[in-house]
């Protein structure tokens, strides 16, 4: 690479340094007063990812993904188009007053489609974001650290944490409560260590545009399929299950006695609340949970609820869910010498 081509990539390397620590740069150092900004990499099939620093490293491109949290990623040089990169950088980020290369992004279009992809993996926590490979997920607090615990549905042959089948039963609004699903074993492999656990539901089965297959972190989990989500338009309830020796067992209950003050043994009812960018629905009980174990019950109309359940239960003294997702904080970057 000409020697001209290096100055982006030392620019903003050297600026994102900057912009983590918190310390000025030598003002003798040519790009002293450059600040930190986004900037894509253009691909030779036309796409493009959107980065927050890149550097060329023999024949790959390691960068920082601006898509995925600033993950340390690379792909083959020769897929880069790095003239088109150079001179977006050079079009774009070049000459952009420093009170608006403050900002994240660097113009409406692609704060846009930043906002956009952030949707998908929403910040829940302190460093802790919805990962946009599942589909429904609780959080849950072990030995006082927050955490994302991935729920599968049962019922279901599809796979149980990237799908959200729907096989619908009727109820009879005027029966008593009677046995509508059994489940196996006496306890379920999730378990909660909180009275107050809050869900997270996908909606709808989009996903975010990136222009090409790059990595995705799963966490340490395997590779999963494209998730599907819910209807926006369903509701959710969580039902105390009667625990027997090898089963558990799950009754109907009144849907029409939802959000109306009608009390239900063992029924307890959810707050919804959607997020931002209308992928994900928040989910909070209206009252703690009981030592026990549960299900959260989709109810699709005002007859009719969806028997693949996402089964769970509450006990405190529980090992630690084997999946679970730990918040992670970015370390800062930092810039080391180049060979000559």
């Amino acid at each position: 690479m000409r020697i001209r081509s290096l100055i982006p990539v030392i620019v903003m390397g050297a600026a994102l340094v900057c912009a983590a620590q918190h310390t000025p740069l030598n003002a003798a150092d040519p790009v002293a007063n450059v600040v930190y900004q986004r900037t894509r990499l253009i691909l030779k099939n036309g796409s493009y990812q959107s980065v927050l620093s890149y550097k060329v490293n023999g024949d790959v491109v390691d960068y920082r993904s601006a898509e995925r949290n600033g993950e340390l990623e690379e792909i083959p040089l020769k897929l880069v188009d790095m003239p088109a990169t150079i001179a977006w950088y050079h079009e774009h980020v070049e000459g952009v007053p420093p009170d608006q290369a403050q900002r994240p992004v660097l113009n409406p279009e692609l704060a846009k489609e930043e906002a956009d992809r952030a949707a998908f993996t929403p910040e829940v926590a302190p460093n802790l974001h919805l990962p946009q490979e599942l589909s429904v997920m609780v959080m849950d607090t072990f030995e006082g650290t927050p955490e994302l615990v991935p729920v599968p549905q049962q019922g279901t042959d599809l796979n149980k944490e990237t799908a959200h089948a729907v096989l619908k039963q009727s109820i009879n609004p005027a029966s008593s409560p009677h046995r509508i699903l059994e489940l196996k074993r006496a306890q379920s492999d999730i378990q909660l260590h909180v009275p107050d656990p809050v869900f997270f539901v996908r909606i709808g089965d989009d996903l975010p545009e990136t222009g090409s297959g790059f990595t995705v972190n799963t966490h340490g989990a395997p590779q999963r399929e494209t998730p599907s989500g819910g209807e926006a338009g369903s509701a959710y309830v969580i039902e105390r299950l009667d625990a027997m020796q090898t089963t558990r067992i799950l009754d109907s209950f009144k849907i029409a006695w939802l959000n109306s003050g009608h009390r239900q043994p063992d029924v307890i009812e959810m707050r919804e609340q959607e997020l931002p960018g209308g992928h994900w629905l928040k989910l909070t009980p209206t009252q703690p949970l009981d030592f026990g174990e549960y299900a959260l019950i989709e109810v699709v109309s005002d007859h009719e609820v969806n028997l693949n359940v996402w089964d769970f239960g509450v006990h405190s003294a529980a090992k630690e869910n084997v999946e679970a997702i730990h918040p992670e904080t970015r370390t800062p970057a930092v810039l080391k010498p180049r060979k000559p």
